[in-house]
């Protein structure tokens, strides 16, 4: 199978970046090929997972009143605060690592794997005792088994969605910044967040470039066929069919 890596260096609004997540799905479901995207935010921006009720958990005057971007993923999970991160998102067909858990625990082995080679000592959390509904707070507020820990802490905070025979997963690479945005802007109390920057444990920063270098040789071990990005146009148009849905709203506050 082709996959294709993309590494975007100019940071894009959130409303840019899930479309063109969107439109990787779209095109993995058209042509049963693979995409390995790497990029960031700008502005900073709260991300909602699919069927967060982002308007009952969230103050949405307070976000207005202080002008903070907001979008809604097309994957679920719970709240991230992108700012200082590095965002990966996969795109595949849904038979190239199997089950939704099979596939999440795969990519994060090998996001784990990448962090190794830049002298994180991360592992993968083992499944819990049972799993939490989806309650307030970060998305890095607790695992549920196979996340890329650090000492007991997230580093790594993923979501996936799966549609016409291929899968979506994306997440964040924490490099500087925490989750406190999340629990400043919920409704009530939230639960105590328990990220762990790679900045926080290294002997020096890291940048963006170094760790998408890594995850990048790390993902080679997909498949010996990665191509240029053939696909160009026709992303940019698939995404920009899905730009009006992402800037919507009807879409970030529908429910």
């Amino acid at each position: 199978m082709r996959w294709t890596l993309l590494v975007e260096e100019t940071p894009h609004p959130g409303w840019y970046n899930m479309a063109v997540d969107q439109a990787l799905l779209d095109l993995s479901a058209a042509h049963g090929e693979g995409f390995l995207r790497c990029y960031r935010w700008k502005p900073h921006c709260l991300s909602f997972g699919r069927h967060e009720p982002a308007l009952r958990r969230y103050d949405q005057s307070r976000i207005r009143q202080d002008n903070i971007d907001v979008v809604r993923r097309p994957t679920g999970g719970r709240a991230v605060w992108h700012a200082g991160e590095l965002t990966y998102a996969v795109a595949a067909p849904t038979d190239v690592f199997g089950s939704l858990h099979s596939a999440y625990r795969h990519i994060h082995d090998t996001v784990r794997a990448a962090l190794a080679s830049l002298g994180v000592p991360a592992t993968l959390a083992a499944p819990p005792a049972r799993q939490e509904g989806l309650s307030s707070g970060a998305c890095f507020s607790q695992p549920v088994g196979g996340e890329v820990m650090v000492n007991g802490r997230k580093v790594v905070g993923s979501a996936q969605i799966r549609q016409r025979g291929a899968f979506l997963q994306h997440g964040s690479i924490l490099l500087d910044d925490d989750q406190a945005m999340v629990a400043g802007l919920t409704i009530g109390q939230a639960p105590a967040s328990a990220e762990s920057p790679l900045n926080s444990m290294l002997p020096g920063p890291v940048s963006p470039a170094r760790v998408t270098e890594a995850l990048a040789s790390a993902a080679q071990a997909w498949g010996d066929t990665w191509s240029g990005d053939i696909r160009a146009a026709e992303r940019e148009e698939t995404a920009a069919s899905h730009f009006q849905r992402f800037r919507s709203d009807a879409w970030t506050w529908r429910r």
